[in-house]
């Protein structure tokens, strides 16, 4: 079943693609995601989240609350700005621009560290975290969903646990730096959704991650509508 429902979000995004192909040939990170918004967003997130069995997953959460239009290119620009920010202050992270939202992914190699089998925030990882709520700061009309991840190493249930205590450490971490804790949303999967291949070290350590996705709240979601009726009423 998941493979069906992994070939049909291809066959989707694929279908999604080619309708913004030409709207979004020179367009920038806020365009496309007004493209991607207006065309096909709620479907991708669907089938995101049909296919995860939850549509809080990362990527799911993002494309799956799109607004699209003109509002969405204005949230786009903002997360436009954001992304960058994170790219700047934290460049081992892996920053994602993806629709409306933005996709951050620490793995053992980029910023958020975790020793074996420990859950705890160490000197690293702390100064790595304090520079992500300082950006969190700047940027106050956003919510945050925080996930965590582990290898297929041990027990299902320990590896859920484990992920469960590492995304809690994050989450609670950032709240404790004074960012609202209303702001978020904190899962844990486990072994159950790999990105990269379980049978290599490389790919075990890579999937023994903290992802989060940033998206507009609703004030913001509200504000960008105004936002965009007004050009609209001047055009």
């Amino acid at each position: 079943m998941k493979t069906t429902l992994n070939k049909m979000f291809v066959i989707l995004f694929a279908s999604t693609l080619l309708i913004g192909c030409e709207a979004t040939k020179n367009a920038n990170n806020k365009q496309k995601g007004a493209v991607i918004g207006a065309t096909g967003g709620a479907v991708i997130g669907g089938v995101i989240g049909n296919n995860t069995g939850d549509g809080n997953t990362a990527l799911g959460s993002i494309i799956g609350g799109v607004v699209g239009g003109t509002a969405g290119a204005i949230i786009g620009n903002r997360m436009d700005k954001q992304a960058q920010r994170i790219e700047e202050e934290i460049p081992g992270a892996e920053v994602e621009r993806v629709g409306e939202g933005i996709n951050v992914t620490f793995d053992e190699t980029s910023g958020v560290y975790f020793a074996t089998d420990k859950y705890n925030i160490n000197d690293k990882s702390q100064a790595t975290l304090k520079k992500l709520a300082d950006i969190f700061r700047e940027y106050p009309q956003t919510n945050i969903l925080v996930e965590g991840h582990t290898d297929n190493t041990g027990s299902d249930s320990y590896n859920l646990t484990l992920s469960k205590n590492r995304a809690q450490a994050v989450t609670g971490y950032l709240v404790d730096s004074g960012i609202e804790k209303g702001r978020f949303t904190t899962k844990w999967y486990g072994e159950a959704q790999p990105k990269y291949d379980n049978t290599t070290a490389d790919g075990r350590a890579k999937n023994r991650r903290v992802e989060l996705a940033i998206v507009a709240n609703e004030e913001l979601k509200e504000q960008a509508k105004q936002q965009a009726e007004k050009q609209e009423g001047n055009n």
